[in-house]
């Protein structure tokens, strides 16, 4: 297995999964309904390999999962995000290590992890290196997950080793408000 930096040269692989998987965090009864998952154009991911991170897992030369981790700027368009960065500007959120805020953290996710490699131990690999890799510019990444995605909130939780932070309703959707220190500690 590899895990690097996506390049331009992934983007058409990259994209036909985001088109394919954009609903995976719904439960099977939510697809197709008035509730959506996240999704990225083409331009927004050429955007997130070229100017953030996106991370690559290749079983057999073929992508096993993906990762993304952006500036907050980048989500600026999402009304969750500006929802959040308010939240964070306010400065609310300690740990152990420090205050959470908008100049400390970026935007983790979404994760998609190949069903074949699922258990395997990617996810875990994937976070721990994209935290290597955001660690430089940010001490924390900041994700949140919808309530009801309980196998997104286990993995993230007992293999990313993020903490919660808060419990948020957006859109009348409960969301977990989690981060993990990029230095391993929260």
């Amino acid at each position: 297995m590899v895990i690097r930096l996506a390049t331009r040269a992934d983007l058409d692989a990259i994209a036909a999964l985001e088109a394919n998987q954009w609903e995976a965090e719904l439960a099977p009864d939510q697809r197709g309904g008035m509730m959506t998952g996240q999704s990225f154009s083409r331009q927004q991911l050429d955007e997130l390999i070229q100017n953030h991170w996106l991370l690559l897992a290749e079983v057999g030369g073929e992508i096993a999962g993906y990762v993304i981790a952006g500036r907050w700027p980048f989500f600026g368009d999402w009304p969750i995000y500006r929802y959040l960065l308010k939240r964070l500007e306010a400065g609310r959120f300690e740990t152990g290590s420090g205050i959470i805020n908008k100049a400390n953290s970026c935007q983790y996710g979404p994760i998609w992890i190949a069903p074949s490699q699922r258990g395997s131990g990617l996810f875990a690999e994937l976070v721990a290196k994209l935290k290597k890799e955001v660690a430089p510019q940010y001490s924390y990444m900041v994700t949140f997950i919808a309530e009801e995605n309980e196998r997104s909130f286990s993995a993230h939780t007992q293999k990313g080793g993020m903490q919660v932070l808060d419990f948020f309703e957006f859109d009348g959707r409960g969301y977990y408000l989690l981060a993990v220190d990029t230095a391993g500690a929260i």
